[in-house]
C-alpha cells in the first residue's frame, strides 16, 4: 500500500497505516521525500491512502479545500483519506488549559491559532478550523464519498472518505 503523508513535519506514520510512506511537506527543513504544498502537489503518482494529521488547520479555508481536492486527485479509485484536525466544537480561544500533551498544556487558544511553541514558524500557525459539520462538508465538496466524521479524544476530529 502506498501512503501519502502530506504535512508530515517531523512525525512518522502511525503503525496501523503500514505501507510505503511518502512524506510530503512544504518545509524542506523536515527532510520530506517531496517538498511541495498540499495545495499543488504536482505529478507525484497515485496512492492508496492519504494520511493527514493536524495539517489542514494550518491552511486558509480556500486552501484547505484545494488540499482536499489534491488528495482526491492523487488517490487511486477506491483509495481513502484519513484526516485528523482539532475539534473546535464548543471551544473558546482562551488560555484555560484543556489537557496536557507531550508538547505541554493545550489551551483553546492553541487549538484556534497553533501551539505557542511553534508560532515563530509560519507553517505551524493555524488559519482555519473545523467542527464535525464543516469537515464533513469540506470532504463532500472535494468529491469524497462514504464520509465518516467522529469526535475523538483530546479535542480531535477524525474523518475518512473514499474516492469512488
Amino acid at each position: 500500500m502506498r501512503v501519502l503523508h502530506p504535512g508530515c513535519s517531523d512525525s512518522i506514520l502511525p503503525l496501523q497505516f503500514d505501507g510505503e510512506e511518502i512524506r510530503l511537506d512544504i518545509d524542506p527543513k523536515v527532510q520530506p521525500d517531496i517538498v511541495a504544498s498540499m495545495t499543488d502537489m504536482g505529478e507525484i503518482g497515485q496512492f492508496d491512502l492519504v494520511y493527514c494529521s493536524h495539517t489542514l488547520e494550518h491552511l486558509h479555508p480556500a486552501d484547505a479545500d484545494r488540499a482536499l481536492q489534491e488528495f482526491m486527485r492523487v488517490l487511486r479509485p477506491g483509495g481513502a483519506a484519513f484526516i485528523m484536525v482539532p475539534d473546535l466544537e464548543g471551544i473558546q480561544p482562551t488560555h484555560e488549559v484543556l489537557f496536557d500533551s507531550a508538547a505541554g498544556p493545550i489551551t483553546g487558544h492553541n487549538l484556534y491559532y497553533g501551539h505557542v511553541s511553534c508560532m515563530e514558524n509560519p507553517y505551524m500557525q493555524h488559519h482555519c478550523g473545523f467542527v464535525a459539520e464543516t469537515l464533513r462538508a469540506a470532504l463532500a465538496r472535494a468529491g469524497f464519498t462514504q464520509i465518516v466524521v467522529k469526535r475523538g479524544p483530546l479535542h480531535n476530529l477524525v474523518a475518512g472518505g473514499v474516492k469512488a
